[in-house]
């Protein structure tokens, strides 16, 4: 994808609005969370600022004409955190905020994992680890046979990595040559059961898909600026997929998320949300979406 035709251009970046949509994510996700009383909340928070940063003003889409075909897609392979997709999609107006209030209950739109038939602007179903790449590869393709000048991105685990199929897809993605396709890798350093230093220690991870034949670059998976600038230089890459790791930690953004030793998966109450939310609004204002022991 050329950055002209793409039509976004960085002067006209305003950084300052994907920082209070990624607040506004966070937020959305614990209240949804917070009102059936549990989620995937550590892997959901730390996708908040990449979110942002592609629905706040990088992927071309229409809420109004959600299977527009010259769209942007994005697979979120890690699919149990689909609440802060929701939140995005809402937040952009794909359907309405209080329809978040339905997560996870019967008959809902807004399944625990992403549903592409339930949910309006989800582009692929997702929830069994290692796939979402298989899927993203074949969009891309579709679209290159298609002529069609979009880009796929799909946001996959740290812990997903551990999944074989990941690195055939890696494999194949950079034999095509697939430079319309950008995979994000969630790093927030902890799987379901544990860190990953002491479950399956990841090593480096951007030697790897370099390794693979992909240009790769690691950024601060919290900073918008830093997202953004990773994508305007991948969309640039010719012949080659690209592949951005985003260092983060899971449940950032909010102290009790953070501080369990356990936060792939909590119960949230709704005064947790209600602390959380105000916590959320004190760093936006303050600049800084990290603990200060983060930084």
């Amino acid at each position: 994808m050329s950055l002209k035709k793409s039509g976004h251009m960085e002067n006209a970046v305003d950084f300052s609005v994907m920082r209070e949509l990624a607040a506004a994510i966070r937020k959305e996700t614990i209240q949804a969370m917070a009102s059936i009383g549990f989620g995937h909340i550590g892997g959901s928070m730390s996708i908040a600022d990449v979110l942002a940063v592609l629905y706040g003003g990088v992927m071309r889409f229409d809420p109004q004409n959600p299977q527009w075909e010259e769209r942007d897609m994005l697979i979120l392979s890690k699919g149990h955190c689909g609440a802060s997709l929701y939140a995005a999609l809402a937040l952009t107006g794909f359907f309405p905020l209080a329809e978040l209030k339905t997560l996870n209950r019967p008959n809902t739109n807004l399944p625990s994992h992403c549903d592409r038939l339930k949910t309006k602007g989800v582009d692929m179903s997702t929830g069994s680890l290692g796939q979402g790449i298989s899927t993203a590869i074949g969009i891309a393709m579709g679209n290159r046979i298609k002529k069609i000048d979009s880009c796929t991105y799909v946001i996959l685990g740290d812990g997903e990595l551990q999944e074989g199929q990941v690195w055939e897809g890696v494999q194949f993605a950079a034999h095509r040559g697939l430079d319309n396709l950008i995979v994000f890798v969630d790093n927030n350093q902890r799987q379901l059961d544990g860190r990953l230093e002491d479950i399956c220690k990841p090593f480096d991870l951007q030697a790897k898909f370099e390794a693979f034949g992909f240009d790769c670059r690691k950024v601060r998976g919290y900073d918008v600026e830093e997202i953004y600038g990773a994508i305007i230089d991948a969309w640039e890459i010719r012949g080659k997929a690209s592949a951005i790791i985003l260092e983060t930690f899971k449940g950032i953004g909010c102290s009790f998320a953070e501080e369990a030793d356990f936060n792939h998966y909590m119960v949230i109450d709704e005064a947790m949300a209600e602390e959380a939310c105000c916590e959320i609004d004190r760093r936006l204002a303050e600049g800084c979406v990290l603990r200060s022991d983060q930084a």
